[in-house]
């Protein structure tokens, strides 16, 4: 009995060491589990902040935007006004000029040797052009490269092309 109880009081004890030991390395556990939960309450709380400074810079954006928006939308409405406005003076011109007849290209000088227009010498460095509407001769300053109907004057030019001017 004495042999048994020793055999006992020996497994006894080494269950305790061994509870000891599981004990301790259960108290290390919770010891580390506990500073993670510390480190991420910190990064929870650092998050919280970052996404209020971020909503509340979001919401600034959002009433810049706005002002902004409202700004262009009162400059649309305004040009708008402006563009109706200059229609309307167009149209008030136009009805001023409807009964205006355009006048006609004056006939070209007799003389040969001067422009029909600014009355210039032509000479060696001065070269002469003959309207392909008037049949004038003109110098290269008073005379439009009407592209494929030929040069011809600014009189000319202008009554055929009324939006140039």
């Amino acid at each position: 009995l004495p042999q048994r109880l020793a055999t006992l009081a020996a497994a006894a004890w080494e269950e305790a060491r061994q509870s000891r030991q599981q004990l301790q390395a259960q108290r290390q556990e919770v010891a580390r589990l506990q500073e993670q939960l510390g480190r991420a309450r910190q990064d929870g709380e650092r998050w919280a902040s970052a996404l209020q400074r971020a909503q509340r810079e979001a919401l600034e954006r959002e009433a810049t935007r706005g002002a902004e928006q409202a700004r262009q939308q009162e400059l649309i409405r305004d040009m708008k006004g402006r563009l109706l406005e200059l229609l309307r003076e167009k149209d008030a011109l136009w009805q001023k000029t409807e009964g205006i007849d355009t006048p006609m290209p004056s006939p070209p000088p007799r003389d040969a040797g001067l422009c029909a227009r600014c009355r210039k010498d032509f000479r060696l460095l001065s070269r002469r052009y003959n309207c392909r509407l008037c049949q004038g001769k003109v110098c290269h300053a008073c005379s439009v490269d009407a592209g494929k109907q030929g040069r011809c004057c600014l009189l000319c030019y202008q009554q055929r092309h009324p939006q140039a001017t």
